[in-house]
Formats: C-alpha cells, sequence, structure tokens
C-alpha cells in the first residue's frame, strides 16, 4: 500500500440470497450524490410497484435518476410473461449499456441484473465486454443473487448477502420503507 495510490472507477457486485442488496447500491448512490455525482439505477425487475426510492429520488433529480425498465419479478405468471420478460429486459440492458459507453454519468447501478444474466437473458460475455469497455473513472455497481463467475473475477469489490433470518419467515408482510 506505499505510494501513490491508483483513483478509478470501481466495479462492484451486490449478491446473495440475503436481504439489501440494492438497499445498499442505493447507500452508494447516495454518498456519491454527496460529492455532486451523477447516478443512474437502471431496474431490471422492478416496475410493477412503486418503492419508497421512487418517492425519494424525485428529490435528487436530475443528479440521481432511476430508471425502472421491468414489470415485477421474472417468476409470477413466467409462463404467459416469457417474451415480454425478454423483451423489457433487452430494452434495460440496450438502455444501460448505452448510458455507460456515452459517459455523462459517476456511476451507474445496475440493479437485479444479476437474475436477468442467471436466467440467460443478457449474454455474460456481453456484460463483459461493457464492463471492460466502460470509461475510466465511472463507477459500476450490479446487484441480485446467483453473479456470474466471470463477473464476479472482473469485479474489484464483491459483497454477498446473507440470510440469518428475517421477518418475512415469522409471517410478517412486507414492510413499507424496509422492503419498499
Amino acid at each position: 500500500m506505499a505510494g501513490k495510490k491508483q483513483r478509478r472507477g470501481l466495479i462492484l457486485v451486490h449478491t446473495g440470497n440475503g436481504k439489501g442488496k440494492t438497499t445498499a447500491a442505493l447507500g452508494l448512490a447516495f454518498r456519491a450524490m454527496g460529492y455532486d455525482m451523477r447516478v443512474l439505477m437502471v431496474q431490471f425487475l422492478k416496475g410493477g410497484w412503486k418503492p419508497g426510492e421512487y418517492r425519494a429520488v424525485k428529490k435528487f433529480e436530475p443528479n440521481f435518476q432511476i430508471m425502472p425498465m421491468g414489470q415485477g419479478f421474472l417468476w409470477i405468471d413466467a409462463e404467459n410473461q416469457e417474451e415480454r420478460n425478454r423483451l423489457l429486459v433487452q430494452k434495460a440492458w440496450d438502455y444501460g449499456r448505452q448510458q455507460v459507453l456515452e459517459g455523462g454519468w459517476d456511476m451507474v447501478i445496475f440493479d437485479e441484473i444479476n437474475y436477468a444474466i442467471s436466467y440467460g437473458l443478457i449474454p455474460v460475455p456481453e456484460v463483459v465486454d461493457m464492463l471492460k469497455r466502460k470509461p475510466e473513472m465511472l463507477h459500476i455497481v450490479l446487484t441480485g443473487r446467483n453473479a456470474r463467475d466471470e463477473i464476479i473475477e472482473l469485479a474489484d469489490t464483491v459483497t454477498e448477502m446473507r440470510p440469518i433470518k428475517h421477518a418475512y419467515e415469522k409471517g410478517t408482510a412486507a414492510q413499507k420503507g424496509i422492503e419498499f
């Protein structure tokens, strides 16, 4: 750790079966905005409901924007929605990749992209290629369960959220301000 420390954009992955992957990414966004950084969050699955972060982000626009481009969880009514899910995920991926490569943001968060990748909706080589071609100072955050080894290998920081216990297991409903 001696000598000059390198400054560059990082690739961060929040994965695992525990709660808090998106919340951790939002924490990074909040921290970045404290330094007047511009943050974009592209959400691959969310879009079927209005979580609290959509209300909060309005106070930070245009420096922080959330683009909910999905229709909800991929496994709900999957047989009848497969093509629609595929199209929505592809649209989100095309948009997010374009935003990364065009610049203009200091941080881009790909929320729940790991799910989309694990379902085969986005090819891993395309994601790896985008990560290798990102602007030097751009931070990229990828969230969701089942992060692929190729992405973990390329990332600078990887955090695995591991569940110990959850209120849901005791029959407690999802709570406003906590789960959504």
